[in-house]
């Protein structure tokens, strides 16, 4: 009994099996990989992992092991290296870590970990150290599909301009289009335009089997009479399941006037919790989710433009005493514990919450919030 317990003892346990598997794919990674690509990895993971330690990473796989040992990068969940090597277009290699690139594509808006902004500005970082040439544009054009679209018509014009005549300077572009020096960036948002934007209010007050939010009309009413004397065209829609806000989110993110107008308001009245609110069917719906609909890459017509979002629901079971109220949460005593969501890291948006984390949001049943 001894000898086998012994031996028992001596053989890995199947959750050992399973790292040595992942770690030998971060292996096999890491060895298809060049010195740029590891430059390029060191500079996107700056925001996560000290710059002491990146300095002293020679290869990938001292890269993997910073971010394992951050509990950045799991066999569970490895999409944080796919986004790193999407991002440098190691495309082939998505599939070590079972993904393809239309899927690491779908799930950027809600799971992005690397700044749109760092993304663009790996480029001036490459060229700093001498590992782009100067006249690299298809890296160029590759980064500005995904984070400037709105900036593709220029450079197919600035190559038309400029032909087989002049050498194209992937660094001038850049600086042309304002995509690396965020100091020539305006500094404040234009409010001058005739339409100054769309305003959405979601305002649930009955639900499938949860209490109703007695007071949620007067909210919205005076909602909209606010935004129509700022000169919003404000679209209010009640009780809105999940597949209404979908279609809702579908409409406005690709509506017409989106390019005539100065901003964009989206409002959420609701129940909800931690990170996310409760459709009228009582779905969950993560706020980062309805935000990505409106990114630069979703919404070009709203690139560059404030987009504001208001979310008038509890964000949490801690309760604060007061009067004459109720709480926009479900079962705010025994409250799941929150729900893990992503808002969109790019810039021109603002998201607005009734309460800070992991409280519920009050509303007086007569007046409103």
């Amino acid at each position: 009994m001894a000898l086998a317990s012994q031996s028992q003892s001596m053989s890995p346990s199947t959750d050992d099996q399973y790292n040595m598997s992942f770690r030998k794919k971060l292996l096999t990674i890491s060895s298809n990989l060049e010195d740029q690509d590891v430059e390029s990895l060191k500079f996107l993971c700056q925001d996560y992992v000290s710059n002491q330690r990146l300095e002293k990473s020679s290869s990938a796989s001292d890269i993997f092991h910073h971010l394992l040992a951050e509990e950045l990068l799991s066999e569970e969940d490895p999409f944080f290296l796919a986004e790193l090597l999407y991002i440098i277009r190691q495309n082939s290699l998505l599939r070590s870590l079972h993904y393809t690139k239309e899927q690491v594509e779908s799930l950027l808006p809600i799971r992005r970990r690397v700044s749109l902004f760092r993304a663009i500005s790996l480029l001036a970082y490459l060229k700093k150290q001498a590992l782009i040439d100067e006249d690299n544009l298809t890296l160029l054009e590759d980064l500005c599909k995904k984070v400037k679209p709105d900036q593709i018509k220029k450079i197919e014009k600035y190559k038309r301009d400029k032909g087989n005549a002049f050498v194209i300077s992937t660094w001038q572009l850049c600086d042309t289009l304002g995509v690396i020096n965020s100091e020539k960036k305006a500094d404040m948002y234009r409010m001058d335009r005739k339409h100054r934007g769309h305003c959405v209010i979601v305002n649930n007050y009955s639900f499938t089997s949860l209490p109703h939010r007695t007071g949620t009309n007067v909210d919205a009413e005076c909602l909209k009479s606010v935004f129509q004397w700022l000169g919003f065209s404000v679209y209010t829609y009640n009780n809105v399941t999940k597949k209404c806000l979908e279609e809702i989110l579908q409409e406005f993110k690709s509506h017409p006037g989106n390019a005539d107008g100065d901003c964009f308001v989206f409002f959420a009245l609701t129940h909800g919790k931690c990170g996310a609110v409760y459709s009228s069917d009582e779905a969950i719906i993560p706020i980062g989710e309805i935000m990505s609909h409106f990114t630069a890459q979703q919404c070009p017509g709203l690139a560059h433009k404030p987009k504001l979002f208001f979310i008038q629901a509890c964000q949490g079971k801690a309760i604060q005493p007061s009067v004459f109220i109720e709480a926009d949460a479900i079962n705010a005593e025994h409250a799941h514990p929150p729900l893990v969501y992503s808002v969109p890291n790019e810039a021109d948006f603002l998201l607005g919450l009734a309460t800070v984390p992991g409280y519920v949001a009050y509303r007086h049943t007569l007046e409103g919030s």
